[in-house]
């Protein structure tokens, strides 16, 4: 049984970190789109569009910057490599993600609420209470956090028990107690 559950982690590690290399690489690329970036690989192209861009040498602000420059450690970390040959980015949260003023980062840890049993809870585009509703945790949903809180913020993604995205967004851990049937992580 040992044997078992050390060959079950040595095969959902590589997973992860793809899913995580993903993750990361949309923030990055993200912040550089903001800014005007023009793609030229077809992952860069589909994933973003080049709508509006304005050229390969872009500015990016001094917060901006410092996200980049903390998802460039992390991707070094992680080991990441993802092929930007390809034309469809491995994110289960991709059109969520759109809607954000403000990108996550991803952590190298994951938790999980397994049946959220507290209220209706609104998820926010960004780390601040002015910033718009864009999802919400519902009784029963799983709650999945898996990047670095800013303040008293955290990004979440909603699931159902199958683990399909339903819902995301900036939640403020400050409004509400966690109160799960169970927690993973």
């Amino acid at each position: 049984m040992k044997s078992l559950v050390a060959v079950f982690s040595l095969l959902a590690a590589p997973a992860l970190a793809s899913d995580a290399c993903h993750d990361l690489w949309f923030t990055r690329n993200a912040l550089i789109d903001r800014a005007g970036y023009c793609f030229g690989s077809p992952l860069g192209q589909a994933v973003f569009n080049n709508g509006g861009c304005t050229g390969k040498s872009v500015s990016l602000p001094p917060q901006a910057e410092r996200l980049v420059a903390d998802v460039k450690q992390m991707e070094a970390r992680f080991g990441c490599r993802v092929n930007t040959k390809q034309t469809r980015l491995d994110l289960d949260d991709l059109l969520l993600r759109y809607q954000l003023w403000d990108l996550p980062l991803r952590d190298e840890l994951e938790s999980a609420c397994l049946g959220w049993l507290g209220p209706v809870v609104g998820l926010r585009a960004g780390h601040n209470p002015d910033a718009p509703l864009v999802g919400q945790i519902d009784p029963g949903d799983y709650v999945k956090y898996s990047h670095i809180p800013v303040g008293r913020w955290t990004y979440v993604t909603t699931s159902d028990p199958d683990w399909q995205v339903t819902s995301g967004g900036w939640l403020d851990t400050s409004l509400v107690q966690e109160q799960c049937r169970e927690i993973a992580g």
